[in-house]
């Protein structure tokens, strides 16, 4: 009996099985995925999201900006590095047209906010931070469907002067062509500190629901956004 090798043994059991397969009589050729152009065919045909019934005068109602905006953030969907500390916030939405009353694709998101003691990257002249560096900053575009979703951590309260406290909010400033620069802020419900802040408005408070991901948790809340045409009065 001639000298049969493992490689041999094993390829010809391989070669063995394969032959024993049949592909069932009832089998139908596995479908394409499509080409992009269909893609793009069907999300065009796919209905526009409805402007909602929305808890807040319209258009959404600004805020102040703050001493503690800097330009150039850079684009991304996080707000805060990696594993900064706090309660883990996603925060979704969308930016709407007063005038045409559907939702803004390629609107511009530019969004800073404290830390979850209450800091700024730069509340201290003495250690600014370096020009290329942004913590809790960044921008985003809204997507075809004028939808945005970023990640951060729930913002901390601040004291300002000797009394006062500023409550847990997230800054915003969002731009389209053709609309008005609306800069405004997010606010909690629940919060202790809206009751005494001076610059809180009513409209801009979300609920936020605590979510539970394997053994951790993380906050999320919805902040729409409606944005009114250059050149109208109020």
């Amino acid at each position: 009996m001639a000298h049969v090798s493992r490689r041999q043994f094993v390829a010809g059991l391989a070669a063995l099985g394969a032959g024993g397969l049949v592909l069932r009589a009832d089998a139908e050729p596995t479908p394409a995925s499509g080409e992009v152009a269909e893609y793009e065919r069907l999300l065009r045909a796919r209905p526009a999201p409805a402007l909602p019934a929305l808890g807040q005068r319209i258009p959404t109602e600004d805020c102040i900006l703050g001493p503690y905006y800097r330009a150039c953030a850079p684009f991304r969907g996080k707000v805060t590095p990696p594993l900064e500390p706090g309660v883990v916030l996603l925060v979704s939405g969308r930016v709407w047209g007063l005038d045409s009353r559907k939702p803004l694709a390629g609107a511009c998101l530019d969004v800073w906010q404290a830390n979850a003691r209450g800091r700024y990257d730069n509340d201290d002249p003495d250690h600014p931070p370096r020009q290329d560096v942004f913590v809790n900053r960044c921008r985003l575009s809204t997507d075809e469907t004028g939808l945005y979703e970023f990640e951060t951590i729930h913002p901390g309260p601040y004291k300002i002067g000797t009394a006062a406290w500023r409550p847990s909010h997230i800054h915003y400033a969002i731009t389209h062509p053709g609309y008005q620069t609306l800069v405004t802020q997010l606010f909690f419900k629940g919060d202790p500190h809206n009751a005494t802040d001076d610059f809180i408005k009513e409209s801009l408070i979300i609920e936020v629901r605590t979510h539970r991901a394997g053994p951790s948790t993380y906050e999320a809340g919805t902040f729409d956004i409606v944005l009114a045409p250059r050149g109208r009065r109020e």
